[in-house]
């Protein structure tokens, strides 16, 4: 019977001989391979491979839509935003959409998406009621959103989340992600 120790180490060395052979077959990432490029050209390298990689997910692709619009290529961003919400969009759809648009200083389509997401909420949503309460308290419109507010805090009235983000819609502090 062997030592111990030489079983320990023969098994440490296959592992070992393991992990290099397979670090050395991965590919270079993306990033890698933009490393002599310019900020803005690997940036935009990215954002296409981002873009490839949002398939038909709905979040990622208002996420990506986003860049796009805020990097102005708002022709795609568009494109985006619309796929995301083609057919009958999740309410977090044009929740977060909503916020898109609010970023990009476009209230009256901020405001049509959250109006868009309301009648969709399920009524035991009251993160989503919070949510768009704290934009409408923030956007001038304080008893509609102060309804959406109380209606969430009816339901959970211990919720940290939604006093915070009342205190940042009333106190004029941006929405926490």
């Amino acid at each position: 019977m062997k030592p111990i120790h030489v079983v320990a180490v023969a098994v440490a060395s296959v592992a070992l001989g393991i992990g290099v052979g397979y670090a050395a077959k991965q590919s270079p990432t993306l990033l890698d391979l933009n490393a002599s490029k310019t900020a803005k050209e690997a940036g935009l390298a990215a954002l296409a491979e981002a873009d490839r990689l949002a398939g038909v997910g709905t979040w990622e692709m208002i996420a990506v839509g986003r860049v796009y619009y805020l990097t102005g290529e708002t022709q795609k961003g568009q494109a985006l935003f619309d796929r995301a919400t083609a057919g009958k969009p999740d309410p977090s759809n044009w929740e977060r959409l909503g916020q898109v648009w609010a970023e990009i200083g476009d209230m009256a389509k901020a405001d049509d998406c959250f109006q868009k997401a309301l009648p969709l909420l399920d009524p035991k949503d009251d993160t989503g009621q919070a949510e768009i309460g704290a934009w409408f308290i923030r956007n001038g419109q304080r008893a509609k959103g102060e309804e959406l507010m109380s209606r969430a805090l009816q339901r959970h009235p211990a919720e940290i989340w939604h006093y915070l983000r009342a205190a940042e819609a009333l106190l004029g502090v941006p929405p926490g992600r």
